[in-house]
């Protein structure tokens, strides 16, 4: 028996996958960038590719015929480079996370740095000589 169909299946979840793979290193060279516009693209574009990505497992998962050969071992070579792909898609989506998480800590440090940069210049003496620092043009006091 062939397996025409399972592997008409499998080469357009390659397929899928291969476009998955190229949008996380796209979107691996916008992090690094710092373009927010791109990235934003990029980001509706994975979300579409992924939805399409899980239907169509689903498509598979549910053909009989898929099913089979599957059993018999018919796609056991196809299915290698499936998984092997996904990996790939796996450890470049853990790597944009990493640069995301990264870049997240180096806008809290500078946040802080200007925090603490303000609240020293804004440090003022009450009437009982006691130290007063906070936004007092608005009302706020630490």
């Amino acid at each position: 028996m062939t397996a025409g169909i399972s592997e008409q299946l499998l080469n357009k979840q390659l397929e899928q996958l291969s476009e998955l793979e190229t949008l996380l290193k796209e979107e691996r060279e916008v992090l690094t960038k710092q373009d927010p516009k791109a990235l934003l693209a990029l980001t509706e574009q994975k979300e579409q590719l992924l939805i399409s990505i899980e239907n169509f497992d689903k498509t598979i998962g549910n053909n009989q015929q898929f099913l089979a050969d599957k059993q018999q071992g018919l796609v056991d070579v196809q299915l290698e480079e499936v998984k092997a792909l996904l990996m790939r898609c796996q450890e470049l989506n853990e790597v944009n996370g990493q640069i995301i998480n990264h870049s997240q800590v180096a806008v809290e440090r500078v946040k802080t740095r200007l925090l603490e940069r303000h609240n020293k210049n804004s440090m003022t003496y009450d009437a009982k000589g006691k130290k007063n620092a906070g936004l007092s043009s608005i009302g706020i006091k630490a």
